[in-house]
């Protein structure tokens, strides 16, 4: 049985609970809601009323976590691109779409489910993980983010990759379909801390909440004004911190949000989801120290919003920078 988390205690702010409990916490406020009316939250030894329950500050919060979802996760037969596999790893090209690892709610189609149905990854308690049932996962993309994406099949490996991307070992190179107001027309490095946003917690922002320093290193590619006031920019980004949606807060940050992303820029009919695909990931072989150059190319459906959007693409925007 999953062990159950220890209770949290807390001194409240003024505000709404379950915005205050979530803005402590971490947790989102629909999950909250859920704890609350479950009768997990308590306010100065009392079983707390409803998420809108006003707080004048300084009562005291403890709240409950109920114990995590069961791990197990069946095996499907997905068809995987595989870009590189060995005894120790497994490197794919993830389809736009897949959301990388289980999480509660969400236990079918991911891309631990498929690895599954081909190989046998670590099981949960073979090593330290964050929450969750992520077997071999070492980095992650985005659900709508494609491209290269390393898992480790052995617990040694495992430990080995999480080291060398803990101490940044390795490269990330991207490539995005930035929509808004681009005028670099050469390297631009963003040096900006990345937190949670204090009030929409599944966003990130620069600043926010915990911020944590965050560096990438933006490079055009091509630049052409897209004939309704803004300039469309092919970048390649190149992240040194992996904070979670770097590319997507920092380009949004620049003015310049990446296509398609509705989080932090707006939607578009050209690309039904945000336009970065991660091309390039080089990375230590866990066991040889070789380093592995990974690449996964270009989607079809990235080019063709971009050629589409009036854009020149070069062939060699799809070879290994270096």
């Amino acid at each position: 049985m999953p062990e159950v988390p220890a209770p949290l205690t807390f001194t409240a702010e003024p505000g709404r609970l379950d915005a205050v409990v979530s803005a402590l916490s971490g947790v989102s406020r629909s999950q909250v809601a859920a704890w609350i009316e479950a009768g997990r939250v308590e306010i100065d030894g009392a079983p707390a009323g409803k998420a809108s329950q006003k707080l004048r500050g300084g009562e005291t919060l403890r709240v409950a976590p109920p114990a995590p979802a069961s791990a197990h996760v069946e095996a499907e037969q997905v068809p995987l691109d595989v870009l590189f596999e060995d005894e120790h790893l497994i490197a794919v090209n993830k389809p736009p779409g897949m959301v990388t690892h289980p999480a509660p709610g969400l236990t079918s189609g991911t891309l631990v489910n498929a690895l599954l149905g081909r190989m046998r990854l670590p099981e949960q308690e073979d090593f330290d993980t964050e929450g969750g049932y992520r077997p071999g996962i070492v980095h992650r993309l985005d659900k709508d983010t494609s491209g290269v994406i390393v898992v480790a099949k052995t617990v040694a490996a495992h430990a080995r990759l999480a080291a060398a991307f803990k101490d940044r070992e390795t490269k990330k190179t991207y490539l995005a379909i930035a929509a808004g107001q681009w005028k670099a027309e050469r390297p631009v490095q963003v040096d900006a801390p990345i937190g949670r946003h204090p009030v929409q917690r599944q966003r990130m922002t620069v600043g926010g909440a915990g911020a944590r320093e965050a560096q990438t290193l933006f490079t055009p590619l091509e630049a052409h004004p897209d004939g309704h006031g803004r300039t469309l920019a092919l970048v390649r980004a190149q992240p040194r911190t992996g904070r979670t949606h770097q590319i997507r807060v920092h380009l949004a940050h620049l003015g310049s949000p990446i296509l398609g992303d509705a989080v932090y820029g707006r939607a578009s009919e050209i690309m039904t989801r945000h336009a970065l695909h991660a091309q390039f990931l080089e990375v230590p072989h866990p066991v040889s120290g070789e380093t592995l150059r990974l690449h996964a190319a270009v989607p079809e459906d990235l080019l063709s919003a971009w050629v589409g959007l009036g854009g020149r693409w070069e062939p060699g925007w799809d070879e290994d920078p270096e």
